[in-house]
């Protein structure tokens, strides 16, 4: 199992290793695998960056997401620009119902409200918005209408982690109330815990993931 100091250091390469992150801007500290980010960064997909590629290295069990985003004057967009940069996002991705997503934008902040059947469709609006420029943060409030039983969606959900060679299937406990999925047992990583929750997010008719994985670098050894 690796410490906190080994954790560090990979955490710190990884940051260096992206070339669109400055490690500098960042601030990194380490405590019984929980990883704490600060410092200032000038847009709001830096700040997402720079998490995701914390969340890739071996030992990190959760992530305390501290990084301010502080926009530069070159970087600042009127409210009225940025909702019409999103407009124009929506329009040309295939994967957002841009009929059903209502947009609402003050100081930078983008809000996204309405309904959609598909989890896919949430997060296509969300990652639409997040890299243009000028936005300071997003808050993603759109609803995932459940279109689906329980017992449809757990057996959707258990075809794909078996069709998956990231992680052992048979390690992985799925449970469904409603339209909430609840995931416990143990993988090897991180990314792997990820991964099932992504995997169950994509199942139709799901609004809720609790993953309750355990991460256990000795599972498998």
């Amino acid at each position: 199992m690796k410490t906190d100091h080994e954790i560090l250091k990979d955490v710190q390469d990884e940051l260096k290793w992206d070339p669109y992150l400055s490690s500098s801007e960042i601030g990194v500290s380490v405590k019984d695998g929980i990883v704490t980010l600060t410092g200032v960064v000038d847009s709001y997909w830096k700040k997402l960056a720079a998490e995701n590629a914390i969340k890739k290295v071996a030992g990190v069990t959760v992530v305390v997401q501290k990084i301010e985003v502080r926009l530069s004057d070159s970087g600042k967009r009127k409210d009225s620009d940025i909702a019409e940069a999103i407009q124009s996002a929506f329009k040309w991705s295939v994967l957002v119902p841009k009929d059903k997503i209502k947009i609402k934008v003050e100081n930078g902040w983008v809000t996204l409200e309405g309904d959609v059947e598909w989890e896919f469709q949430k997060n296509a609006a969300r990652k639409a918005v997040e890299k243009l420029e000028g936005v300071a943060g997003v808050t993603n409030n759109v609803k995932v209408t459940p279109k689906a039983l329980p017992g449809e969606i757990k057996q959707k959900i258990k075809s794909a982690f078996l069709r998956s060679a990231t992680f052992d299937s048979e390690r992985i406990n799925v449970n469904v109330d409603g339209s909430t999925v609840r995931l416990s047992g143990k993988v090897r990583s991180w990314a792997e815990k990820k991964e099932a929750e992504r995997q169950s997010w994509l199942a139709p008719g799901v609004t809720r993931v609790e993953n309750d994985i355990e991460i256990d670098t000795e599972v498998y050894a």
